[in-house]
Order: structure tokens, then sequence, then C-alpha cells
């Protein structure tokens, strides 16, 4: 019996066979046999009622925009597939981007203080043969999904949301004047929002059955049995490259343990390891990487998935009436999970943006796309992710990825943290960026030079183009403020566009940090 084995058929419920069927949609994946849903099409016929301004499918993340649009006096259907309830593992964010749901009038204060499990500080981020360097307040919040989401729910129902449980859906129907959501009954509505995340079928037919650019493979548990630990980790490496992954690691103390994931970037290609693989390298590791041995432990739960990343993100539908959010339009960057931390990013934005788009009726793909602009700070991310991540047939020096991270981060350090601590939180920005390429430059020239041959030119040559227009979103950003004055002469229409390039200078440059 593997390890793998002996721990999961320990935990409550069919950990181990929840493990390999993800495991099958992992290998459908690399083996590109993932059948290709139709569950979207256009019908000429105008519908003669419509019950509802919104339905949102997916409520784990979709009761966040919900109770935002019903708070603003919308009808909002909300379809759930079981029962809206959060998980035990807590969601970690930094409390800075929690201010959100205060600000929008979703929970008051005490109600979000209520929702915090947990709270520590320094987190470490360490990479082998490097020195540590520690930050606070960087995603050192755990939310209780559990309480979060039962508090949104009743502010969601309260406000006059409907929401629908036990409720999958089946297909959508598109009209002209709005959607037929088939999901046991028929709900008729303006605008159709998908959360349902990375494997939504309305996000898959969209793209086509297109093989996602990047894959993160994240496994990991909660357990007790550590020695009392307040500290985490954001980011740490100890091991040189194993199986053509670079391995890194994250802790942090939980509500009734502590929390430790393993996670790699790498391809779709068929010979990746699978996940169960994967986790029997994390119970391997995980006594060397915690100091402590594995009867020690007593496991809580396991954790695992896998996490596509398309280069051609966030989604933009090309049906009326249809708009992607949270894990369906792909709206993170390949190096983050996405999730929770992605929709609360986006949150408020997306908020205001439906709501005038439902105000004005602005329902068309194109006026909707422009609630999912390109954002050049998430674009360069991906030669990011390209420089930790080792090609199948490629060959590099075992601890080259290690050596490229410690240097770059090293420099990062010594610029202070307002370069490194938007970095750790998925936010890039021109001034850091360039800092610390002119810095990494001048101090590890032949480090970077080695970096090129590793992320192939024509990446480079792409990045550069990103690079280019992060710097132009930067330099564009504050003159579009001074338009403000100018733009309330504009139509309705109009503004609406101008907003949406406002919020697209704002975000593609990182300044919504």
């Amino acid at each position: 019996m593997t390890l793998t084995e002996q721990v999961l058929s320990q935990l409550p419920g069919d950990m181990l066979g929840g493990l390999r069927k993800a495991d099958q949609r992992w290998q459908s994946l690399k083996a590109e046999t993932v059948p290709a849903p139709n569950v979207v099409e256009i019908r000429a016929e105008v519908l003669t009622e419509l019950d509802w301004d919104v339905v949102i499918c997916g409520g784990t993340l979709g009761v966040l925009l919900g109770a935002a649009l019903a708070q603003r006096g919308w009808r909002v259907a909300l379809l759930e597939k079981g029962p809206l309830r959060g998980r035990e593992q807590e969601w970690n964010i930094s409390r800075h981007e929690l201010s959100v749901l205060v600000e929008l009038g979703l929970l008051s204060q005490s109600e979000l203080e209520a929702a915090i499990a947990t709270e520590y500080n320094p987190a470490r981020i360490s990479f082998l043969g490097g020195a540590n360097h520690w930050v606070t307040d960087v995603l050192n919040v755990g939310v209780y999904p559990v309480r979060l989401l039962e508090t949104l729910k009743q502010k969601f129902l309260t406000a006059g949301g409907g929401l629908f449980e036990q409720t999958a859906f089946e297909f959508a129907i598109v009209h002209p004047n709005g959607v037929a959501v088939q999901a046991g009954d028929s709900f008729k509505t303006r605008l159709l929002i998908d959360v349902m995340g990375h494997f939504s079928p309305i996000a898959q037919q969209a793209r086509a059955g297109q093989k996602p650019d990047a894959v993160c493979l994240v496994v990991g548990s909660c357990a007790e049995g550590f020695e009392e630990n307040k500290t985490g980790d954001l980011m740490a490496s100890f091991t040189p490259i194993r199986n053509q992954c670079q391995y890194f690691w994250e802790a942090f103390p939980a509500k009734d343990g502590r929390t430790t994931y393993l996670f790699t970037y790498l391809d779709a290609h068929p010979s990746r390891p699978d996940l169960e693989t994967l986790f029997e390298e994390y119970l391997t590791l995980l006594p060397t990487y915690q100091q402590v041995s594995l009867e020690q432990l007593k496991f809580k739960r396991a954790l695992f998935g896998f996490f596509p990343c398309y280069k051609d993100s966030p989604l933009r539908f090309s049906w009326n009436r249809m708009l992607a959010a949270g894990d369906s339009s792909g709206s993170q960057s390949p190096l983050s999970f996405g999730g929770f931390g992605a929709m609360i990013r986006h949150l408020k934005r997306l908020a205001q943006g439906i709501d005038e788009a439902l105000t004005q009726d602005l329902l068309t793909a194109a006026d909707l796309g422009k609630l999912q602009p390109y954002q050049p700070n998430l674009s360069v991310t991906w030669l990011f992710q390209k420089s930790m991540s080792v090609g199948v047939e490629q060959t590099l020096p075992e601890n080259r990825i290690n050596e490229v991270l410690a240097a770059i981060f090293q420099d990062m350090a010594q610029l202070g943290d307002p370069v490194l601590k938007p970095f750790l939180q998925d936010v890039v920005q021109f001034p850091a960026l360039a800092q610390t390429l002119l810095k990494t430059s001048v101090a590890h020239p032949l480090l970077v030079a080695k970096i090129v041959p590793q992320v192939g030119l024509e990446s480079l040559i792409g990045w550069m183009g990103h690079y280019a227009n992060l710097a132009a979103y930067s330099a564009l950003h504050p003159w579009g403020q001074l338009a403000k004055p100018w733009a309330e002469r504009l139509s309705p229409q109009q503004r609406y566009g101008y907003h949406r390039w406002l919020e697209a200078l704002k975000y593609g440059s990182g300044q919504d940090y």
C-alpha cells in the first residue's frame, strides 16, 4: 500500500476515489479526449416574458456577485448544483483585499471579522541555496468559507435574490432579448453569468476544446501534530528539479491544524505526472519540509486539484447576453490558483460594470466583452511561469530554477516592500518590474542570459510586447482620470465604454493594488 493510499483511506469520505476521479479528468485533458460540450445555442425568436435580470450559474463564488447585484435592486437567480455551503478549508487572502466586502455593503466589519478563522505573520519566501525573505500581511488571513458563504447567502436572500440549490445547469438558449437557461426548470433572464469555474461547460464550449497553455498541479493536506508554528511559507523550495518539475511549497496555520501544499507548474503533455504520483511525492517530502514524521500527524483533510491556464484570457464570450466571471473567465494569472482571491479582486468593478450594462441595456457580446479586457500586467506573468517550469524534453541544471528565483527575489527584497509585496499578491506594476529587471540584469548578467534559452526566443519576444503595453497602460492611467469631467458630457452608452476603458487601464497596470 502506498503512502497516499494509507493516508487517504483514514479520512472520511472516499478521498482516494476523489483523487483518482480528478486524475481521470487530468488524464483526459493530457490526452485531448475531453468531450466538447454543446450547451449553448442561438435562436431567433423573441422570449415573451423574462423572469430575471440576471441568472448566475455557480453559487459558491457566484453568491459574492449575486449579493452585490441583488442589493442594487436587480432580480437575481443563483443556481448551484449542490448545497450552497463553503468547504472546511480556509481561503487565504490579504486583509486589505477583504475590505471590498465592507465597502460594497455586503458585510459589516463585525461580520467580516467573524468570518476570519486564522491570521498569522510573518510569511517566508525561500529557495534552495538562497536566503530566506520574510514579509508581513501578505495572504496571511484565513477566511472560513462556511461562515462567509452562509452570511452572504442570507444577505442575498434578504435583498430579494432567488437561490436554487441542487439545481445543475444543463444548457442555455440565447434569444434576441434574453437567455433561456435550462436547469431542471427554465429560467428566462436578460443576462447569464457563468461562475462555474475552470471546467464550466459554457467556457469549454467557448474555448472549442483548446488545450490549456499551462497547468498548475496542487496537492496538500491539513493535519494536526506539527510543532506550534505561527509563521507561514508563501513560496518555498528545498529540492532541485525532480521528474521534470520544480516543486514549490506553501504552509500556514489553520483553525484545526496546519495546512501544507505542494504545487508545480507544467504543460499538459501526456507524460506529465498524475495527481496521485504528486501526492506520493508530497507525503515523501513533507517530513523533510516540516521536520516532522508522518506518524506524528493526524490528517484532517486532503487537498488536490489542477488549474488550467490559457493565454487567451480573460475569456470573452461570442454570444450576446452572456458573461464569464471568476475562474470561468480565466482572469487569474498563470501563477495564481484563482478562486476566491481572483473573484474578490475583480468584484467591485464587475458589480459596477454589470449594474451599468443592465441599466443601459448594453448586453451584446461586444459590450460585455469590455468587462473582461486584456490586462498586460497578467500577460507579462506568462514568462515568469515559463521560467519556473521545465519542458518535457528540456535539460536544465538541476538547481537552475532555484538559482534564478533566489537571485530575483533577493533583488526584489533589496528594493523593498513596494516592489516585493504586490508581486506576491499576483500584482505586477511597471515601475516595480522595471526596477527589478534593471537590478537583476546588472547584478546577475550571466544568470539572465541563461534564462533566454530556457524560456525560448519566441516567448521572450511576445513578452516584450506585453511589457511595452504594461508601460503604456501605466502612463495612460493618470491621464484617463483627468478626462472624468469631460466624460460627464457623454451619452450613457459612451460613458459605459469610458468607464470600462478606465478600469482596463487601472487593472491592466496593477493600479488596483
